[in-house]
């Protein structure tokens, strides 16, 4: 039941950072001090052609996965080798430019547009079953960083064509990345572009650049040299935002600087889909297992404090990410999210493999 859509009902599936994270002065995490000498030299294979529009080639190879010094994320624990494949992956995530490009294609209507059934919402309101999305309000003053719903609201009209609401439209905002999309949205998608979404391990890696056990997509610290790398949130979340990125929303694919790969958002921006079921112990049970290649996640999900929910992992973080809440522009570390939920930051890029 697509109950995270709902006006009245379970807005805390849709928050994927749902608690706090303690104050941090340091930017810099030690790795761990095992290599991965012994694993397959992947990384320097050359991109095969020809290359496709809009895509990076990602070489494959070995890497810790996971958030080293990370206490407070225990699903992003612990540390353990893995081995992938190269692929090809989308440069940016996708655009509101390249999603109308497919919804004009093929008429496809977002869970975001769908009407809501009675019958899987009972005790609501029919007056209240209105197509809409979670779109972030920012609260006037001080809240509890416990209360998600202080700072989250279900809009009724709020669509990745309305993206805070049925007065708003993405004009100017063709090259920032679609919002509200649930995962069969995003499936669909990279279906239609002969593509699909990339798993949790794909994404990581790509995400490191080339930087195995760094801290994040661009290194060690998180302004080097004083300059920030990412859309993320500056200031006392969710009460104050400074704006010290230049953004207050959503920002331009291509704003920020692209990692080793040639990809852009990797972390910030907007949290983004995968293709793997979260389950808080898929780390633990896979370390047990060995050197993993190729994971694909669990064959189903679980998270202990939505166990009726069905959730997908998401990468990257997003602007509201900060030092005081969240923190998941870490390059290691993990979100997740109701599969039939939508949120003001959250979207999606595709991979493809590659040939061999």
């Amino acid at each position: 039941m697509p109950r995270a859509r709902a006006p009245l009902l379970g807005l805390l599936l849709l928050a994927a950072c749902s608690r706090p994270q303690a104050e941090r002065t340091s930017t810099t995490v030690a790795p761990p001090v095992t290599t991965l000498a012994f694993l397959p030299k992947l990384g320097e294979r050359a991109a095969p052609e020809p290359k496709p529009s809009g895509m990076a080639f990602v070489p494959g190879g070995s890497f810790w996965m996971g958030c080293t010094g990370c206490p407070d994320m225990p699903d992003a624990q612990p540390v353990h080798a893995v081995v992938v494949d190269a692929f090809w992956m989308d440069e940016t995530p996708v655009t509101n430019a390249q999603f109308a490009a497919f919804v004009k294609a093929t008429g496809y209507k977002t869970v975001a547009e769908r009407p809501l059934k009675p019958e899987e919402f009972p005790g609501v309101p029919r007056e209240d079953l209105v197509p809409g999305s979670i779109v972030f309000t920012q609260p006037g003053g001080e809240v509890s960083l416990r209360n998600p719903q202080a700072w989250w609201r279900y809009v009724k009209g709020a669509s990745w064509r309305h993206p805070e609401g049925p007065k708003s439209d993405t004009r100017g905002r063709e090259d920032h990345p679609v919002v509200h999309v649930a995962h069969e949205d995003a499936a669909a998608y990279a279906e239609w572009a002969g593509k699909r979404l990339p798993t949790e391990a794909e994404f990581e890696f790509a995400a490191r650049g080339g930087l195995d056990r760094k801290p994040f997509s661009w290194g060690d610290e998180l302004r080097p040299a004083g300059k920030l790398h990412a859309n993320i949130w500056e200031g006392r979340f969710p009460s104050e935002n400074t704006v010290e990125d230049g953004y207050r929303g959503t920002s331009p694919v291509r704003a920020f600087p692209a990692n080793g790969f040639g990809l852009y958002d990797m972390g910030g921006n907007v949290w983004q889909w995968t293709g793997d079921w979260y389950r808080p112990d898929t780390y633990a049970r896979r370390a047990g297992a060995g050197i993993s290649e190729n994971p694909k996640g669990p064959d189903d999900s679980h998270d202990p404090d939505e166990p009726g929910a069905r959730k997908r992992v998401q990468r990257g973080g997003s602007y509201l990410c900060s030092d005081r809440y969240c923190q998941r522009y870490y390059v290691g570390s993990r979100g997740k999210g109701e599969i039939s939920s939508g949120t003001s930051n959250l979207g999606f890029r595709c991979v493809r493999p590659a040939a061999r």
